[in-house]
């Protein structure tokens, strides 16, 4: 198993991203709220990860904090919640959302995530709630600061970004039509397409 990966950032393709570790490029998955805080292209990195071995894949997914990747894989384990499913459960809501839900037994934020309807929402709910006993919500760790200007990561032309924030949120499970309106209806052109993921799915929860 591997459990944690230290490199440098190589390459930023949302949801994906390439670490490279001694001349090895590892290809991740991670969650939008991972993809948030990720330093600039060229800068070291360090990800806990979980490794997902499949008859016709070996998948390894990328997580900024342990408790992110803990939380992963509570999900996983749940009956009918695969990776695909967890990360979109991630990358609409922070752990702590998804924390406070599970205590207050909220369906309505969950049922916004692609893939979750009510009974879907109401199951996982009731099977997260004795494994969260022990979880507590915790102070905001990150601040989410934007990339400087001129930084390798500066702003991509506008096209490219909005191309990459709508192919995110259709891995993510949203349908092709609801990832162009989200994205369309951002009035600001010149973020990042990491901004533009954030927004949109703000707009969509």
């Amino acid at each position: 198993m591997i459990g944690r990966l230290r490199g440098t950032l190589a390459e930023k393709q949302p949801p994906h991203l390439i670490l490279d570790v001694n001349g090895l490029g590892y290809e991740l998955e991670v969650p939008m709220t991972t993809l948030y805080r990720l330093p600039s292209v060229g800068e070291p990195l360090t990800l806990h990860t979980h490794l997902v071995v499949r008859e016709d894949a070996q998948l390894l997914y990328g997580f900024f904090g342990k408790r992110e990747r803990d939380f992963f894989r509570e999900l996983i384990r749940l009956n009918g919640v695969g990776p695909k499913l967890a990360l979109a459960l991630m990358s609409s809501l922070e752990v702590d959302e998804l924390v406070r839900c599970v205590q207050s037994q909220d369906t309505s934020a969950l049922t916004k995530v692609p893939g979750v309807g009510k009974k879907t929402a109401e199951r996982l709910l009731v099977e997260l709630k004795d494994r969260f006993k022990a979880w507590e919500v915790v102070p905001a760790m990150f601040a989410l600061v934007p990339n400087q200007p001129g930084g390798p990561d500066a702003p991509a032309p506008v096209a490219t970004a909005e191309n990459d924030a709508v192919s995110a949120l259709i891995s993510l499970g949203y349908k092709p039509q609801e990832a162009s309106k989200a994205v369309s209806a951002i009035k600001d052109k010149n973020l990042s397409s990491e901004d533009m993921i954030r927004r949109a799915l703000k707009g969509m929860i």
